[in-house]
């Protein structure tokens, strides 16, 4: 067997923290690892390290969070590891092409969208909201452009029609730690054939907003249905409900009931037996059925169960999106 890499580990959230706990786990040899700056959090705004440098921390390792790595004296620091690799999780800083020509082997990242598919920053909500039927995670030789580098290695997964972003985040993050130290094995043993990205099918995943979040019930049922999946955890889906927001964390599309009439879109249509029924499209001739959901100040619950404790403020014929005054006018 070929001798263990030494590796600089770059990577900041919970997802990269994944990988870095199977690279401790495995043969090769972390020697620095680099994350954000310390950012502050909760109520008190107290400074607050990252999952990485929290679990850096615990190891022992050395910890570097440079505010940039554009400056020759941060290139010196790096280059002074001597390491032959460099991996990259979800780091949120950008790496310059002196950077990614330091280490001898280069360069890799463990990104979570089967490219060219979702380059970008956030391609797990993207291929959900989307409809895509399977993710994964590539993982890719680094070059300067976004998320363009040759692939060495594609594992996936599935998405159902009940895959929200956080569960897909989680199993991403799982298959990603997994990946890199495969790769890494295959890097020090035999080596790793390098697969240009093809130019066709390529999409960019745009960050997520706070303002996506509010749905808008003229568009089609089996989008809006998506889209909650897709902002579970974060933004999280919501409509107006009187001055209140209702908050939507599961749903599905269903076809509206035998001789029910169209309503406008965003009227509360009679409940099913665990789903509010949402009247949706353009002609309010669709439905989306709400399975779970949060009302202000309430914990985020089953339909059934919310209905048993908050059924009036849920009444059919109330108009969602709308306003005490207009849906009553």
């Amino acid at each position: 067997m070929s001798r263990p890499l030494r590796l600089i580990f770059a990577g900041t959230p919970d997802f990269a923290a994944e990988s870095l706990a199977a690279l401790l786990a495995s043969r090769h040899d972390v020697v620095a690892v680099y994350t954000q700056p310390d950012r502050p959090s909760g109520r008190g705004r107290k400074l607050t390290p990252s999952p990485v440098k929290a679990l850096a921390q615990e190891q022992g390792l050395p910890i570097c969070q440079p505010v940039s790595l554009k400056v020759p004296e941060r290139q010196a620091e790096l280059a002074s590891h001597e390491a032959d690799i460099m991996v990259v999780v979800a780091y949120g800083l950008i790496l310059p092409r002196a950077v990614l020509e330091i280490p001898p082997l280069g360069c890799l990242n463990v990104h979570a969208s089967l490219l060219p598919r979702w380059r970008g920053a956030a391609p797990i909500q993207r291929a959900i909201e989307a409809g895509d039927e399977e993710s994964g995670v590539t993982i890719m030789q680094m070059d300067a452009g976004l998320d363009t580098g040759d692939m060495l290695l594609i594992r996936r997964t599935p998405i159902s029609a009940t895959t929200t972003a956080g569960e897909l985040h989680d199993r991403l993050a799982s298959l990603g730690g997994e990946a890199i130290v495969e790769a890494l094995d295959a890097l020090s043993d035999e080596g790793l054939d390098a697969t240009p990205q093809p130019e066709a099918g390529v999409t960019y995943a745009a960050k997520l907003s706070k303002a996506e979040a509010e749905l808008d019930f003229t568009r089609p049922a089996a989008e809006l249905a998506a889209r909650i999946r897709a902002f579970n955890p974060w933004p999280v889906a919501w409509c107006a409900l009187g001055n209140d927001r209702l908050r939507l964390l599961m749903a599905r599309a269903a076809s509206i009931a035998p001789g029910e009439a169209p309503m406008p879109p965003g009227t509360l249509l009679a409940h099913g037996a665990d789903a509010l029924r949402i009247a949706c499209g353009e002609a309010g001739d669709q439905v989306l059925e709400v399975t779970r959901a949060q009302l202000p100040g309430g914990k985020p619950l089953a339909v059934s169960e919310l209905l048993k404790a908050r059924a009036e403020r849920l009444a059919p014929g109330i108009r969602l999106g709308h306003t005490d005054e207009e849906a009553t006018a």
